[in-house]
Protein backbone atom coordinates (compact mmCIF):
# COMPACT_ATOMS: atom_id res chain seq x y z
CA UNK A 1 0.00 0.00 0.00
CA UNK A 2 1.33 3.40 -1.11
CA UNK A 3 1.09 6.04 1.67
CA UNK A 4 -1.00 9.11 0.91
CA UNK A 5 0.29 12.57 0.34
CA UNK A 6 -0.53 13.86 3.76
CA UNK A 7 1.64 10.75 5.39
CA UNK A 8 4.19 11.52 2.61
CA UNK A 9 4.40 14.93 3.59
CA UNK A 10 4.70 14.22 6.92
CA UNK A 11 7.18 11.98 6.74
CA UNK A 12 8.97 14.89 4.65
CA UNK A 13 9.02 17.56 7.14
CA UNK A 14 11.80 18.10 9.28
CA UNK A 15 11.63 16.81 13.11
CA UNK A 16 10.26 19.29 15.53
CA UNK A 17 13.94 19.18 17.18
CA UNK A 18 15.00 21.09 14.28
CA UNK A 19 12.10 23.10 13.49
CA UNK A 20 13.01 24.39 17.27
CA UNK A 21 16.32 24.75 16.36
CA UNK A 22 15.57 26.87 13.85
CA UNK A 23 13.36 28.82 15.63
CA UNK A 24 15.91 29.42 18.63
CA UNK A 25 18.32 30.81 15.28
CA UNK A 26 15.44 33.33 14.02
CA UNK A 27 14.60 34.85 17.73
CA UNK A 28 18.78 35.54 18.41
CA UNK A 29 19.48 36.25 14.96
CA UNK A 30 16.75 38.57 13.71
CA UNK A 31 14.26 39.07 17.40
CA UNK A 32 17.41 40.06 19.68
CA UNK A 33 19.36 41.06 16.55
CA UNK A 34 22.45 39.90 18.77
CA UNK A 35 26.08 41.27 18.30
CA UNK A 36 29.17 39.39 18.17
CA UNK A 37 30.60 40.17 21.82
CA UNK A 38 27.56 41.23 23.02
CA UNK A 39 25.09 39.69 26.12
CA UNK A 40 22.12 38.04 25.79
CA UNK A 41 19.77 37.93 29.17
CA UNK A 42 16.75 35.36 28.80
CA UNK A 43 14.02 35.16 31.14
CA UNK A 44 12.05 31.89 31.25
CA UNK A 45 9.79 29.30 32.84
CA UNK A 46 11.47 25.86 33.47
CA UNK A 47 9.01 24.10 31.35
CA UNK A 48 10.70 24.81 28.23
CA UNK A 49 14.53 24.62 29.79
CA UNK A 50 15.38 22.24 26.74
CA UNK A 51 14.49 25.10 24.36
CA UNK A 52 16.37 27.98 26.39
CA UNK A 53 19.78 25.88 26.17
CA UNK A 54 18.73 26.17 22.15
CA UNK A 55 18.53 29.49 22.34
CA UNK A 56 21.87 30.07 24.11
CA UNK A 57 23.47 27.43 21.73
CA UNK A 58 22.80 29.44 18.78
CA UNK A 59 23.42 32.78 20.98
CA UNK A 60 27.10 31.70 20.98
CA UNK A 61 27.15 30.21 17.74
CA UNK A 62 26.63 34.14 16.36
CA UNK A 63 29.31 35.29 18.98
CA UNK A 64 27.61 36.36 22.33
CA UNK A 65 30.13 36.86 24.65
CA UNK A 66 27.80 35.68 27.52
CA UNK A 67 24.44 34.45 27.86
CA UNK A 68 22.70 35.05 31.23
CA UNK A 69 19.27 32.46 31.87
CA UNK A 70 17.02 33.74 35.13
CA UNK A 71 14.30 30.46 35.40
CA UNK A 72 11.45 30.52 36.89
CA UNK A 73 8.90 28.32 37.77
CA UNK A 74 5.12 28.75 37.97
CA UNK A 75 4.50 26.27 40.31
CA UNK A 76 6.85 28.00 43.22
CA UNK A 77 5.83 31.43 41.76
CA UNK A 78 2.63 30.32 43.23
CA UNK A 79 3.45 29.37 46.61
CA UNK A 80 5.21 32.82 47.11
CA UNK A 81 1.89 34.31 45.99
CA UNK A 82 -0.31 32.11 48.04
CA UNK A 83 2.53 31.72 51.15
CA UNK A 84 3.75 35.41 51.21
CA UNK A 85 2.56 38.52 52.78
CA UNK A 86 2.26 41.51 51.15
CA UNK A 87 5.26 43.06 52.26
CA UNK A 88 7.42 40.38 50.13
CA UNK A 89 6.22 42.05 46.74
CA UNK A 90 6.18 45.60 48.17
CA UNK A 91 10.18 45.62 48.05
CA UNK A 92 12.10 43.93 45.17
CA UNK A 93 15.65 42.48 46.57
CA UNK A 94 18.83 43.85 45.97
CA UNK A 95 20.25 41.20 44.03
CA UNK A 96 17.28 40.95 41.51
CA UNK A 97 17.44 44.60 41.00
CA UNK A 98 21.26 44.56 40.35
CA UNK A 99 21.13 41.88 38.13
CA UNK A 100 18.50 43.58 35.41
CA UNK A 101 20.09 47.02 36.01
CA UNK A 102 23.11 45.38 35.58
CA UNK A 103 22.30 43.72 32.14
CA UNK A 104 20.99 47.42 31.01
CA UNK A 105 24.24 48.82 31.68
CA UNK A 106 25.79 46.00 29.74
CA UNK A 107 23.97 46.67 26.97
CA UNK A 108 22.45 43.45 26.66
CA UNK A 109 19.43 41.95 24.48
CA UNK A 110 16.79 41.48 26.55
CA UNK A 111 14.64 38.02 25.73
CA UNK A 112 11.61 37.05 27.14
CA UNK A 113 10.19 33.20 26.86
CA UNK A 114 6.60 33.27 27.25
CA UNK A 115 5.32 29.58 28.29
CA UNK A 116 3.00 30.25 30.85
CA UNK A 117 -0.18 28.19 31.83
CA UNK A 118 -2.63 30.93 31.43
CA UNK A 119 -4.59 30.19 34.47
CA UNK A 120 -1.37 29.13 36.80
CA UNK A 121 -2.31 31.73 39.28
CA UNK A 122 -6.04 32.26 39.02
CA UNK A 123 -7.60 33.75 42.91
CA UNK A 124 -4.55 34.85 43.55
CA UNK A 125 -4.54 37.97 45.33
CA UNK A 126 -4.60 40.51 42.40
CA UNK A 127 -3.13 43.39 45.03
CA UNK A 128 -0.37 41.59 45.62
CA UNK A 129 1.14 41.26 41.68
CA UNK A 130 -0.06 44.91 41.30
CA UNK A 131 2.84 45.43 44.59
CA UNK A 132 5.43 43.37 42.91
CA UNK A 133 4.57 45.24 39.32
CA UNK A 134 5.31 48.74 41.29
CA UNK A 135 8.07 47.60 43.22
CA UNK A 136 10.09 45.90 40.08
CA UNK A 137 9.41 48.90 38.29
CA UNK A 138 11.07 51.34 41.00
CA UNK A 139 14.00 49.19 41.92
CA UNK A 140 14.40 48.47 37.88
CA UNK A 141 13.92 51.61 36.68
CA UNK A 142 17.34 52.03 34.94
CA UNK A 143 16.54 48.56 33.45
CA UNK A 144 13.32 49.48 32.17
CA UNK A 145 14.11 53.01 31.27
CA UNK A 146 16.86 51.08 28.66
CA UNK A 147 13.86 49.06 27.12
CA UNK A 148 11.81 52.35 26.83
CA UNK A 149 14.18 54.92 26.08
CA UNK A 150 15.75 52.35 22.76
CA UNK A 151 19.04 51.61 24.65
CA UNK A 152 18.69 47.88 24.80
CA UNK A 153 16.93 45.50 22.52
CA UNK A 154 14.23 43.46 23.81
CA UNK A 155 12.17 40.49 22.61
CA UNK A 156 9.22 38.41 23.97
CA UNK A 157 9.05 35.15 21.95
CA UNK A 158 6.68 32.00 22.65
CA UNK A 159 7.23 28.76 23.39
CA UNK A 160 4.75 25.43 23.93
CA UNK A 161 4.65 23.78 27.13
CA UNK A 162 2.68 21.18 28.46
CA UNK A 163 0.06 23.53 30.69
CA UNK A 164 0.03 26.20 28.08
CA UNK A 165 -0.81 23.24 25.46
CA UNK A 166 -4.01 21.53 27.40
CA UNK A 167 -5.24 24.99 27.73
CA UNK A 168 -5.46 25.69 24.00
CA UNK A 169 -5.92 21.97 22.58
CA UNK A 170 -8.15 20.70 25.60
CA UNK A 171 -9.36 17.81 23.70
CA UNK A 172 -5.56 16.69 22.54
CA UNK A 173 -3.26 13.93 24.32
CA UNK A 174 -0.87 16.25 26.21
CA UNK A 175 2.21 15.22 23.35
CA UNK A 176 -0.05 15.53 20.90
CA UNK A 177 -1.28 19.19 22.02
CA UNK A 178 2.27 20.40 22.97
CA UNK A 179 3.24 19.57 18.94
CA UNK A 180 0.12 21.09 17.77
CA UNK A 181 1.31 24.64 20.00
CA UNK A 182 4.55 24.53 18.42
CA UNK A 183 3.29 23.89 14.82
CA UNK A 184 1.11 26.95 15.46
CA UNK A 185 3.74 29.08 16.94
CA UNK A 186 6.09 28.14 14.10
CA UNK A 187 3.43 29.68 11.66
CA UNK A 188 2.63 33.08 13.58
CA UNK A 189 6.54 33.32 13.09
CA UNK A 190 6.57 32.77 9.58
CA UNK A 191 9.36 29.81 9.95
CA UNK A 192 8.45 27.04 7.36
CA UNK A 193 10.45 24.15 7.93
CA UNK A 194 13.94 24.60 9.35
CA UNK A 195 15.42 27.38 7.36
CA UNK A 196 16.09 29.87 9.46
CA UNK A 197 18.03 32.01 7.21
CA UNK A 198 14.26 31.96 4.99
CA UNK A 199 12.64 33.22 8.25
CA UNK A 200 15.03 35.65 8.96
CA UNK A 201 14.66 36.98 5.18
CA UNK A 202 10.57 36.66 5.24
CA UNK A 203 10.82 39.01 8.42
CA UNK A 204 12.79 41.74 6.83
CA UNK A 205 10.16 41.19 4.38
CA UNK A 206 7.38 41.71 6.85
CA UNK A 207 9.06 44.24 8.59
CA UNK A 208 8.70 46.24 4.97
CA UNK A 209 5.13 45.53 4.40
CA UNK A 210 4.19 47.94 6.89
CA UNK A 211 5.90 50.98 5.47
CA UNK A 212 3.45 52.36 3.16
CA UNK A 213 0.39 52.17 6.35
CA UNK A 214 2.41 53.65 8.64
CA UNK A 215 3.40 56.19 6.71
CA UNK A 216 -0.40 57.07 5.25
CA UNK A 217 -1.21 57.14 8.95
CA UNK A 218 1.12 59.71 9.77
CA UNK A 219 0.77 61.72 6.70
CA UNK A 220 -3.08 62.28 8.15
CA UNK A 221 -2.08 63.96 11.55
CA UNK A 222 -5.11 62.78 12.92
CA UNK A 223 -6.93 64.18 16.26
CA UNK A 224 -8.13 61.05 17.15
CA UNK A 225 -9.61 57.77 16.50
CA UNK A 226 -13.33 56.74 16.62
CA UNK A 227 -13.98 53.16 17.26
CA UNK A 228 -17.70 51.86 17.19
CA UNK A 229 -19.58 48.26 17.00
CA UNK A 230 -22.45 46.53 17.68
CA UNK A 231 -21.72 45.07 20.23
CA UNK A 232 -21.75 48.03 22.65
CA UNK A 233 -18.35 50.01 21.91
CA UNK A 234 -18.65 53.78 21.23
CA UNK A 235 -14.86 55.32 22.08
CA UNK A 236 -12.82 57.90 21.15
CA UNK A 237 -9.57 58.14 21.89
CA UNK A 238 -7.35 61.32 20.96
CA UNK A 239 -3.92 61.48 19.75
CA UNK A 240 -0.98 63.64 20.80
CA UNK A 241 -0.18 66.67 18.26
CA UNK A 242 3.38 64.69 17.22
CA UNK A 243 2.16 61.29 17.62
CA UNK A 244 3.70 58.36 15.62
CA UNK A 245 2.23 55.28 13.97
CA UNK A 246 5.02 52.31 13.81
CA UNK A 247 4.78 48.78 12.71
CA UNK A 248 7.19 45.87 11.80
CA UNK A 249 9.74 46.23 14.34
CA UNK A 250 11.79 48.83 16.26
CA UNK A 251 15.02 50.35 15.91
CA UNK A 252 17.31 51.58 18.90
CA UNK A 253 19.12 55.10 19.19
CA UNK A 254 22.09 53.78 18.02
CA UNK A 255 20.07 52.57 14.92
CA UNK A 256 20.05 48.56 15.41
CA UNK A 257 17.04 46.95 13.91
CA UNK A 258 15.09 44.50 15.90
CA UNK A 259 11.58 43.06 16.70
CA UNK A 260 9.92 43.52 20.18
CA UNK A 261 7.45 40.86 19.28
CA UNK A 262 7.49 37.56 17.55
CA UNK A 263 4.33 37.67 16.34
CA UNK A 264 3.75 41.09 15.29
CA UNK A 265 0.94 42.08 13.33
CA UNK A 266 -0.09 45.41 14.67
CA UNK A 267 0.65 49.44 13.70
CA UNK A 268 0.23 50.74 17.01
CA UNK A 269 0.82 54.63 18.42
CA UNK A 270 0.74 56.01 21.90
CA UNK A 271 -2.71 58.57 22.75
CA UNK A 272 -3.17 61.04 24.65
CA UNK A 273 -3.27 59.99 28.18
CA UNK A 274 -5.91 62.95 28.71
CA UNK A 275 -8.11 62.40 26.07
CA UNK A 276 -10.24 58.92 26.17
CA UNK A 277 -14.33 58.96 26.51
CA UNK A 278 -16.67 56.49 25.89
CA UNK A 279 -17.24 52.78 26.24
CA UNK A 280 -15.16 49.65 25.13
CA UNK A 281 -16.23 46.19 24.70
CA UNK A 282 -13.41 43.54 24.71
CA UNK A 283 -13.49 40.49 21.98
CA UNK A 284 -11.28 38.60 23.76
CA UNK A 285 -10.47 36.85 27.01
CA UNK A 286 -7.63 38.46 28.35
CA UNK A 287 -5.10 36.05 30.32
CA UNK A 288 -2.78 38.07 32.85
CA UNK A 289 0.05 37.07 34.94
CA UNK A 290 -1.80 33.47 34.93
CA UNK A 291 -5.50 34.66 35.28
CA UNK A 292 -8.55 35.28 32.86
CA UNK A 293 -10.21 38.11 32.26
CA UNK A 294 -13.50 37.43 30.15
CA UNK A 295 -16.44 39.52 29.59
CA UNK A 296 -15.31 42.69 30.23
CA UNK A 297 -15.83 46.21 29.01
CA UNK A 298 -14.31 49.40 30.28
CA UNK A 299 -15.87 53.28 30.44
CA UNK A 300 -13.65 56.22 30.21
CA UNK A 301 -13.97 59.72 30.94
CA UNK A 302 -10.89 62.57 30.37
CA UNK A 303 -8.47 59.80 29.77
CA UNK A 304 -9.71 57.84 32.79
CA UNK A 305 -11.58 54.49 33.34
CA UNK A 306 -14.41 55.37 35.31
CA UNK A 307 -16.12 51.93 35.26
CA UNK A 308 -15.49 48.47 34.23
CA UNK A 309 -17.36 45.29 34.40
CA UNK A 310 -16.60 41.25 33.73
CA UNK A 311 -17.78 38.46 33.71
CA UNK A 312 -15.22 36.45 35.11
CA UNK A 313 -11.62 37.96 36.68
CA UNK A 314 -13.41 41.93 37.88
CA UNK A 315 -11.07 41.91 40.63
CA UNK A 316 -8.26 41.34 38.48
CA UNK A 317 -9.25 43.94 35.63
CA UNK A 318 -9.88 46.40 38.76
CA UNK A 319 -6.07 45.56 40.18
CA UNK A 320 -4.91 46.43 36.73
CA UNK A 321 -6.66 49.69 36.53
CA UNK A 322 -5.38 50.41 40.09
CA UNK A 323 -1.95 49.60 39.84
CA UNK A 324 -0.41 53.37 40.04
CA UNK A 325 -2.62 56.77 39.45
CA UNK A 326 -2.14 56.32 36.12
CA UNK A 327 -2.95 52.77 34.97
CA UNK A 328 -5.89 53.58 34.51
CA UNK A 329 -5.34 55.84 31.27
CA UNK A 330 -4.11 54.64 27.88
CA UNK A 331 -0.65 53.68 26.69
CA UNK A 332 -1.43 52.34 23.18
CA UNK A 333 -4.08 52.08 20.58
CA UNK A 334 -2.60 49.53 18.02
CA UNK A 335 -4.56 48.36 14.49
CA UNK A 336 -4.61 45.21 13.37
CA UNK A 337 -6.88 43.58 10.31
CA UNK A 338 -9.67 40.86 11.21
CA UNK A 339 -8.43 39.21 8.36
CA UNK A 340 -4.73 38.42 9.67
CA UNK A 341 -2.80 35.33 9.69
CA UNK A 342 -3.49 34.33 12.93
CA UNK A 343 -6.69 35.22 13.36
CA UNK A 344 -7.25 32.98 10.07
CA UNK A 345 -5.11 29.89 11.95
CA UNK A 346 -8.29 29.98 14.15
CA UNK A 347 -6.82 29.07 17.43
CA UNK A 348 -7.46 31.14 20.91
CA UNK A 349 -3.81 31.43 22.36
CA UNK A 350 -4.69 32.84 25.52
CA UNK A 351 -1.51 34.47 25.37
CA UNK A 352 -1.38 38.36 24.70
CA UNK A 353 1.80 38.18 22.77
CA UNK A 354 -0.74 36.11 20.05
CA UNK A 355 -3.40 37.44 20.50
CA UNK A 356 -3.35 40.88 20.13
CA UNK A 357 -1.85 39.73 16.87
CA UNK A 358 -5.30 38.91 15.94
CA UNK A 359 -7.14 41.67 16.84
CA UNK A 360 -7.33 45.57 17.32
CA UNK A 361 -6.15 46.42 20.57
CA UNK A 362 -5.70 49.12 23.64
CA UNK A 363 -3.36 49.17 26.40
CA UNK A 364 -3.59 50.62 29.50
CA UNK A 365 -0.47 51.86 31.32
CA UNK A 366 2.84 52.86 29.86
CA UNK A 367 3.51 54.68 26.69
CA UNK A 368 5.63 54.20 24.24
CA UNK A 369 8.61 57.06 24.06
CA UNK A 370 9.02 56.39 19.75
CA UNK A 371 6.10 57.07 19.13
CA UNK A 372 5.87 60.46 20.01
CA UNK A 373 8.40 62.64 17.26
CA UNK A 374 12.26 62.80 19.26
CA UNK A 375 10.72 61.00 22.04
CA UNK A 376 13.97 59.43 22.90
CA UNK A 377 15.32 62.82 23.36
CA UNK A 378 13.18 63.41 26.29
CA UNK A 379 12.67 62.55 29.53
CA UNK A 380 10.03 60.83 30.63
CA UNK A 381 8.26 63.80 32.41
CA UNK A 382 8.53 65.61 29.37
CA UNK A 383 6.87 63.06 27.90
CA UNK A 384 4.49 62.76 30.13
CA UNK A 385 3.52 66.82 29.66
CA UNK A 386 3.42 66.25 25.99
CA UNK A 387 0.51 63.65 26.39
CA UNK A 388 2.35 60.14 26.62
CA UNK A 389 1.62 58.03 29.81
CA UNK A 390 3.69 56.56 32.69
CA UNK A 391 2.96 54.01 34.56
CA UNK A 392 4.52 50.59 36.16
CA UNK A 393 2.34 48.55 33.97
CA UNK A 394 0.87 47.74 30.27
CA UNK A 395 -1.41 45.63 29.94
CA UNK A 396 -2.70 44.70 26.27
CA UNK A 397 -6.03 43.84 25.61
CA UNK A 398 -8.40 42.74 22.32
CA UNK A 399 -11.29 44.87 20.82
CA UNK A 400 -11.15 43.81 17.32
CA UNK A 401 -13.98 42.46 15.42
CA UNK A 402 -15.59 41.61 11.65
CA UNK A 403 -17.53 44.38 12.98
CA UNK A 404 -15.44 46.82 14.04
CA UNK A 405 -15.37 50.36 12.59
CA UNK A 406 -12.79 53.24 13.53
CA UNK A 407 -12.84 56.82 12.02
CA UNK A 408 -10.17 59.03 11.98
CA UNK A 409 -11.01 62.50 13.01
CA UNK A 410 -8.78 65.58 11.79
CA UNK A 411 -8.24 68.43 14.11
CA UNK A 412 -11.08 70.38 11.79
CA UNK A 413 -13.79 67.74 12.47
CA UNK A 414 -13.24 65.68 9.08
CA UNK A 415 -13.60 62.14 9.36
CA UNK A 416 -11.75 59.61 6.96
CA UNK A 417 -12.60 55.61 7.26
CA UNK A 418 -9.29 53.78 8.67
CA UNK A 419 -11.29 50.61 8.95
CA UNK A 420 -14.71 49.17 7.46
CA UNK A 421 -16.03 45.68 8.98
CA UNK A 422 -12.42 44.87 11.17
CA UNK A 423 -10.09 46.09 7.96
CA UNK A 424 -8.39 48.04 6.40
CA UNK A 425 -10.61 50.66 4.88
CA UNK A 426 -7.91 52.21 2.14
Amino acid sequence: MQPTETATARDERPSLQERMRAYARLIVQAGCALKPGQELFVRADIACAPFVRMVTEEAYDLGARHVTVRFSDEAIERLHFDRCGMDVFENVPAWQAELNNGMAREGAAVLTIDSDDPEAMAGVDPRKMAARAQASHKACKEFYDALDFGRCVWCIVGAASPAWARKVFPDLPEDEAVERLWDAIFVTVRLEGADAEGAVAAWEAHRASFARRCAWLNEQRFDALHYTDPRGTDLTVGLTDKHLFNGGGDTTVDGVTFFPNMPTEEIFSTPDRLRADGTVVASMPLAHNGSLIEDFRLTFEAGRVVDLHAERGEDVLRAIVETDENSCRLGEVALVPFDSPIRNAGILFYSTLFDENASCHLALGRGFADCYENGFDMTEDELFEAGVNKSATHVDFMIGTSDLNIDGIKADGTRVPVFRNGNWAF
